[in-house]
Order: C-alpha cells, then sequence, then structure tokens
C-alpha cells in the first residue's frame, strides 16, 4: 500500500475503467478485493484536507484496473452518484471536446487539477458520467 501517486503499467490503463463512490469504505474494498481476487494494489491518495477516507484509489484484477473514492463521505454527492467511466488517453482535450460535441453534458470542467493531471467530468444523454484523463506528465 503507498500514499504515492502511482502511474501503473500503460496495459493496465486501456479501455474504460470503472470509478467507484465507495461511501466512506473504499479503504475497506481494497483490502477485500486484495484477499478475495488477488488485486494488486496500485495506490491510495488520502483526502487533500485530511479528512477521513480516501480521495482516489486504485487496484488491477486480472490486468485490469478499478479505481475507487470516498469522496462524498457516507453519502456522496450527486455528482458523482454511484461513480463512474473513467477514460484515461493522451489527447484529452480532443476526447472532450468530441463528447461534449456529441451531446454529454459537463459537470466538471476539464481541466488541470491540484494532482497534476488534466481531468473533467461529462454525463451522457443516458444518465451515466465519464471522466476524462490525461496524465500531467502527457500534457
Amino acid at each position: 500500500m503507498t500514499d504515492a501517486p502511482v502511474h501503473p503499467d500503460a496495459a493496465t490503463m486501456n479501455g474504460v475503467i470503472p470509478y467507484l463512490a465507495m461511501a466512506g469504505r473504499a479503504a475497506e474494498a481494497c483490502d477485500l478485493y486484495v484477499r478475495a481476487f488477488a488485486a494488486e494494489e496500485l495506490g491510495r491518495m488520502p483526502m487533500p484536507d485530511g479528512a477521513p477516507g480516501l480521495m482516489h484509489a486504485q487496484i488491477a484484477i486480472n490486468g485490469g484496473a478499478l479505481m475507487m473514492t470516498d469522496h462524498g463521505g457516507s453519502g456522496a454527492p450527486p455528482a458523482y452518484g454511484f461513480g463512474h467511466l473513467q477514460l484515461v488517453v493522451d489527447d484529452g482535450r480532443f476526447w472532450w471536446d468530441r463528447a461534449v460535441a456529441a451531446g454529454c453534458a459537463v459537470l466538471a470542467p476539464y481541466e488541470r487539477q491540484f494532482w497534476g493531471d488534466d481531468w473533467g467530468l461529462l454525463e451522457d444523454p443516458f444518465g451515466i458520467r465519464w471522466g476524462i484523463l490525461q496524465t500531467g506528465s502527457q500534457s
């Protein structure tokens, strides 16, 4: 387990990555998934304000990534709901602009985040939330 940001192998970051809002139980979920599914823990990031819980946790199960957060504590805010589907891409602005032009609504603007990556959150017309992320090292 580490609190340092981790950039896993690029192959793990392909496809669509589920990003789940765990309502205060992300650390517990990581621990369970290690035991139950032989997950490899890739990192945990505490809340930036020192509040209890994890802002971000990431594991790999069977070669695929799963991300989790405790954002929102016991009741995740509407912008996160159950969580979202995360896309880690090389050209975040291109993916973002294309999705917005296709009819996705902006929930959180695509911009540089305090942790160093470019990220934004969209909602498609079906109510599914999508995070677009471009790592800071690629910007």
